[in-house]
C-alpha cells in the first residue's frame, strides 16, 4: 500500500502536536515544491541517511512505432533519479528480513 502526500501529512500532524493539519500540509507542500525547482534547474539533492535525487539525461535515440514498424526519433529527456542512501538500503533490508524469518 503505497504513502499517498495527504498520508505523509496526516502521520506529521498527528507525531507533532503542536503543527495544526494546514501547517503540515505547507510545509509538506514548500518541501517538495523546493526539491522540484531544484531538480529542475539541474541541481542535485542530498540528504544524508535518505539518499540523493539528482536528474539523470536520456539522450535522443531511434524507436519504432509497434503498429507500423516505422522509426520515429525518440527526442532527448531528462529524468529525475533518486539513489537511496546506506542508512535507507540497510533499513529496508532489515525490514524484509524481519518479515521473511
Amino acid at each position: 500500500m503505497p504513502l499517498t502526500r495527504s498520508d505523509l501529512v496526516a502521520r506529521l500532524a498527528d507525531r507533532f502536536a503542536q503543527l495544526t493539519q494546514r501547517d503540515t500540509e505547507f510545509a509538506v507542500k514548500t518541501m517538495l515544491d523546493a526539491m522540484t525547482h531544484a531538480l529542475a534547474r539541474g541541481h542535485r539533492i542530498e540528504i544524508r541517511g535518505f539518499g540523493s535525487f539528482s536528474v539523470n539525461r536520456r539522450p535522443p535515440r531511434i524507436g519504432r512505432n509497434p503498429r507500423s514498424g516505422e522509426q520515429v526519433t525518440i527526442p532527448e529527456k531528462l529524468a529525475p533519479h533518486f539513489k537511496p542512501g546506506k542508512a535507507l538500503r540497510e533499513a529496508v533490508d532489515a525490514q524484509a528480513a524481519g518479515r521473511e524469518g
